[in-house]
């Protein structure tokens, strides 16, 4: 039986990314070691990123110390932005940031999920300021806190807005991270915190990816029943068995009333390199904001495809790219540095 306390039992959901948003919360770049040797344009990256943001919601973000004399020298005077004296260790806030929910109706007070974090598994320590992120939002926007106590990354989930969720199995059942835990032992906690009617696995990998596996790399809801794959065309590239296997488990797949779901491909860039290290490069790793989609670009002829693509799928959105060569060096896209806020109903 499901316990009353969870956010579902109460009437809590987690929306989808295309739900009006009252806000976006970025964690500002300052730890050079997540771009060994080429840090200095990644401050400009996030400027970019909020002035594209800013114009069509509330953009919080969180930094200290210099980091924090940076951003109020960069974005500081930009309408619609608010600074906050927050620690991280790290910009990836899709992961270590909270899951902000919504209420079924209106009489329910704002909440969010505080999930745990270890940097991927305890790969990139140390990760306690990163960890204490959703606290901090809480002292800030005094939400109601839900504490599952187990290891959830925002990239390793996506969902329809209606129950329906792609989750990353090497990611979250990853005894490194959740030990001990099967599909089945996530898949409780998706449904009694967030909302999930039905979860689909996704089991597929990226070259250069450090995440085991996030769905936002992979697949994407685009719509209730639309999702996008990458595919990459070349048989002999090294994500050519993987990606197909992603797109034909989703072909077979049906939505919640039983409709086979429609999958759009998008193409892939040709790979990128950084001395011998392949990044993971993908245009999946798009944020949908109030009446905007941005896309990585990677200066690669696929940059006008993918556009294009999801500007049909986004009729009613302005659909930007901006240059993320620089950014995927840190091994995440756009979608990794954004944390989107629900607006109430």
């Amino acid at each position: 039986m499901m316990d009353p306390a969870t956010p579902v039992a109460l009437g809590y959901r987690m929306p989808a990314e295309w739900e009006p948003h009252a806000a976006t919360w970025l964690s500002w770049p300052h730890n050079r070691d997540t771009w060994p040797g080429r840090f200095e344009p990644i401050p400009n990256v996030w400027q970019q990123l909020v002035e594209t943001i800013a114009p069509h919601e509330t953009v919080h973000v969180l930094a200290t110390g210099a980091a924090l004399d940076q951003a109020e020298g960069m974005v500081g005077s930009i309408d619609n932005v608010v600074l906050h004296d927050v620690p991280t260790n790290d910009t990836w806030i899709r992961d270590h940031g909270p899951t902000f929910l919504a209420g079924t109706d209106g009489g329910l007070p704002p909440a969010l999920v505080d999930w745990q974090y270890n940097a991927w598994g305890g790969k990139y320590p140390p990760y306690d300021d990163d960890n204490a992120v959703p606290t901090r939002v809480v002292e800030i926007t005094g939400r109601r806190r839900f504490q599952p106590g187990i290891v959830m990354e925002g990239g390793a989930i996506d969902t329809n807005g209606q129950g329906l969720f792609l989750a990353a199995k090497s990611c979250l059942t990853d005894p490194n991270r959740n030990p001990g835990a099967h599909t089945k032992t996530i898949e409780r906690y998706l449904y009694d915190y967030l909302g999930a009617k039905r979860v689909i696995w996704i089991d597929g990998t990226m070259a250069g990816d450090d995440t085991d596996g996030h769905v936002d790399q992979l697949a994407r809801f685009v719509g209730p029943s639309t999702l996008v794959v990458p595919a990459e065309n070349n048989p002999d590239d090294e994500n050519y068995a993987s990606l197909k296997t992603v797109a034909t488990q989703l072909h077979n797949e049906t939505d919640l009333t039983n409709q086979p779901l429609r999958i759009i491909e998008l193409p892939m860039p040709s790979p990128i390199h950084v001395g011998d290290t392949r990044v993971p490069a993908s245009y999946a790793n798009f944020y949908i904001a109030n009446d905007l989609v941005i896309i990585p670009e990677y200066d690669d002829p696929a940059d006008a495809d993918a556009l294009a693509i999801l500007a049909e799928l986004f009729p009613n959105r302005q659909v930007v790219g901006l240059p993320a060569r620089d950014l995927v060096w840190g091994l995440g896209a756009f979608h990794c540095a954004t944390q989107q806020e629900p607006a109430l109903p």
